[in-house]
């Protein structure tokens, strides 16, 4: 099949200068930012290599995000370049922007949720050698699969590629420390990712092909199952529809993705300049001591409900009790005893500006183990009255908007790299996407039906949960519709991408427990 004629459209010069003008402003930005926040909490950057290790740390995970943006992306322009709904060049650049606002105007709840993953002793202990290894783990192989598949114009989930690095870092610490296998926390999401490829194909796959027959049936309009002949749009009703699933295609990927960058920016700071970014220290006077209230609170009713001595080191019972996830007669005086020392060091200061670098790190390790403590006690039913768990319901929240928290200029940092990144590279995932999967080209109904599958399935993942990928669902929608329509399928292409989506999972592992090894080893 000849290559569409409007991929061989280049940007022009004009448009290559305003690229890196937009990534020059970028950069500035993100580190001008950095630099003024750390000035304000009274820290410093000194010039020597711990400055170089974290210039280096936040241009990794920005370039996580800027591979993400042209790896991942592309499925969401491909069906409208494909049936000239959009020129490719303005296809990208509206796909860019609300990928940046998708960022912008997400909760952040995704960012923390992907880093609860990882093993919970090196997030208690981010800024260890242990913590930083843990960190280039995961951004190097997250960055070496995706760049891997890209240039083989492979449409991989970049969401997977990073639940597989989790995993990897998660076995190597283990084994590292003489333990093998994983979590229960980590075995379950892996389980669920499991289920979200066996099932996102086929889901993208049938909806799409139900949806293509269906218009079929309902709509005469023989034009709209037709290709594309030159560079006629489509009728207006479908091509507002392309260009309306695109929108939202490109702003749920911003939402979500973009997310998981946050966390990794977030793991970054707090491991490399934790005076500033260990906790938030802009919570006001009245809300840490709400906080110490809260603590000082549930450790009266977690003694009531589990009396006891307070273990020799109630951390590591703390930390055993997420591991094994098995309540025995230490936990709760445990969490007792914990949530005595938070109500004590939060007592001793009127605000979290006055705490040193070490207090603050000790402090977001003990908040972070309770509030992981109290989810897992979530799982056991009728340990606590009402009024006590509203209380240490209560502390869980105050602690998460103490310790997870989004300042504005990385949110910025972040939909930058995803939007910018969206403008570059795509070219081999939409060629991929257009034209490696069936044996003739796209049909105005074909893009209409695979997109809206796209949308919709995403739409239902992210309200229920699921780990479902946009590049799966987007796929194998546009195979669906070329069966359905009885165009064929190049199985070369087909067996290649089915050959990538199930090497994911083990590839991006395999890559990060190396890595990790290694760098522990030479750090």
């Amino acid at each position: 099949m000849p290559v569409n004629p409007v991929l061989r459209e280049r940007a022009s010069p004009l448009g290559h200068l305003l690229f890196f003008l937009l990534l020059g402003a970028g950069l500035a930005y993100t580190f001008g930012s950095l630099a003024l926040e750390v000035f304000a909490q009274g820290g410093e950057l000194p010039l020597n290599g711990a400055l170089l290790v974290l210039a280096l740390a936040l241009l990794t995970a920005l370039g996580f995000e800027f591979i993400n943006g042209f790896h991942d992306t592309a499925n969401a322009v491909a069906t409208v370049i494909y049936t000239n709904a959009l020129p490719p060049q303005t296809a990208v650049v509206w796909s860019g922007c609300w990928n940046l606002m998708g960022v912008l105007f997400s909760s952040g709840a995704v960012a923390f949720g992907i880093v609860t993953l990882l093993p919970l002793d090196l997030l208690l202990k981010v800024d260890s050698d242990a913590g930083l290894a843990m960190i280039g783990a995961l951004l190097g192989a997250s960055i070496l699969w995706n760049l891997g598949t890209w240039w083989l114009g492979l449409p991989v989930s970049s969401s997977h590629t990073l639940i597989g690095s989790i995993v990897g870092v998660g076995l190597a610490h283990g084994a590292l420390s003489g333990e093998l296998g994983l979590s229960g926390s980590a075995w379950s999401q892996l389980v669920k990712v499991g289920y979200a490829m066996l099932l996102s194909p086929l889901v993208g796959f049938l909806g799409a092909a139900l949806l293509l027959l269906s218009l079929r049936a309902l709509v005469r309009q023989r034009a709209l199952f037709s290709a594309p002949e030159g560079r006629t749009p489509p009728p207006l009703g479908i091509r507002a529809l392309l260009i309306l699933t695109c929108t939202g295609v490109s702003f749920a990927h911003g939402s979500n993705d973009g997310q998981k960058g946050i966390g990794l920016i977030m793991l970054v700071l707090a491991a490399l300049l934790p005076l500033s970014f260990a906790i938030d220290r802009g919570l006001t006077q009245a809300e840490v001591q709400t906080l110490g209230e809260l603590a000082r609170q549930a450790e009266v009713q977690v003694r009531r409900q589990g009396p006891g001595d307070a273990p020799t080191d109630p951390r590591q019972v703390l930390a055993d009790y997420q591991r094994e996830q098995r309540l025995t007669p230490e936990v709760l005086p445990a969490l007792a005893t914990q949530l005595h020392d938070i109500g004590e060091r939060l007592g001793g200061h009127r605000d979290l500006a006055s705490l040193s670098g070490e207090q603050a790190l000790a402090l977001r390790a003990e908040l972070y183990l309770t509030v992981e403590t109290i989810r897992q006690l979530n799982l056991s039913k009728g340990i606590f009255d009402i009024e006590s768990w509203s209380t240490l319901q209560a502390l869980r929240e105050s602690s998460l908007d103490a310790i997870q928290f989004i300042p504005t200029w990385v949110k910025v940092a972040v939909a930058m790299a995803l939007g910018l990144g969206t403008l570059v590279g795509w070219r081999r995932i939409v060629t991929t996407v257009g034209e490696g999967i069936g044996r003739k080209p796209m049909t105005y109904a074909q893009g209409a039906s695979a997109q809206l599958t796209a949308m919709l399935t995403i739409g239902a993942a992210d309200y229920f949960g699921l780990p479902v990928s946009t590049t799966q669902v987007l796929s194998s929608g546009v195979a669906g519709t070329m069966t359905a329509n009885g165009s064929g399928l190049q199985w070369q292409t087909i067996r290649n991408m089915l050959l990538a989506w199930v090497l994911t999972l083990p590839a991006s592992l395999a890559l990060a427990a190396t890595l990790y090894w290694t760098l522990r080893v030479l750090i």
